[in-house]
């Protein structure tokens, strides 16, 4: 018996022994032919659904292709991720995941490790790049905190009842059936991440975005219990923190 469970270990340590549960992923076997970016955010997208994330992590390099470290802000959704994600199939290979064995510079910093200079132009780079982005969405009319794919519309539960004048009250929605429609997603969305999100679901069939509509997407299933269980999975999930997707049945 002791034979037969000497493999069994799901994260080998060449230094020997187990390495242990933490907050960052070791991802290998990616599909070396996805640009770093796009990579990144589709990897953002899929493993956000586990729990906060600090940081995704991949380069360029000949030597870390194919990899990438995802960095999460607690060991269990770590753990989870881990578990659930292990072998799915990811631009068409299957994700072998394990613990990281180094700490990253994010994790460092949080607990004060990393050097000061370097902590600080961390931390002037993230700030700068914060205010280019509410800089940028101000300049568009849009709400940084709701930058939705109609402007700073908000989601129709907000938007209060005027005593029965139906001028004032929203369109009704569309009747359940097995199309979905999606809103406020972040222009940099690819079908690709929407695929990846939409389709741990049964019956999922396809994502068809319009290039002219930024922000919007639908996603077909094979029938409306299946498109109703996608909805109120993924209702309000966030592929980045300030946009929250709002589904709804898409009208035929």
């Amino acid at each position: 018996m002791a034979e037969a469970n000497q493999n069994t270990n799901p994260n080998p340590n060449p230094s020997g022994g187990e390495i242990p549960p933490n907050v960052t992923i070791y991802i290998n076997n990616l599909n070396e032919k996805i640009k770093l970016e796009e990579l990144k955010k589709s990897l953002h997208a899929v493993f956000s659904q586990f729990g906060k994330i600090l940081e995704v992590l991949a380069f360029k390099t000949l030597k870390h292709k194919g990899q990438a470290w995802v960095v999460f802000d607690e060991v269990s959704s770590a753990s989870n991720a881990l578990r659930q994600m292990q072998g799915f199939p990811f631009y068409d290979k299957p994700m072998r995941i394990q613990y990281a064995k180094t700490k990253s510079d994010v994790v460092a910093k949080a607990d004060g490790t990393v050097p000061r200079e370097k902590r600080k132009r961390h931390e002037d780079k993230g700030r700068k790049k914060k205010d280019q982005q509410d800089a940028n969405q101000a300049g568009m009319g849009l709400n940084p905190a709701y930058a939705g794919a109609y402007g700073a519309a908000p989601p129709f539960s907000q938007i209060p009842y005027m005593g029965g004048a139906k001028a004032a009250v929203p369109e009704a929605p569309a009747a359940p059936n097995n199309i979905l429609f999606v809103q406020n997603l972040p222009h940099q969305s690819t079908p690709m991440m929407l695929q990846m999100l939409f389709c741990q679901y049964p019956g999922f069939k396809e994502v068809r975005m319009v290039e002219a509509k930024p922000g919007i997407a639908f996603i077909e299933y094979g029938d409306e219990m299946q498109s109703t269980v996608a909805m109120q999975a993924l209702q309000g999930f966030k592929i980045t923190a300030e946009n929250p997707m709002l589904i709804t049945y898409a009208k035929k």
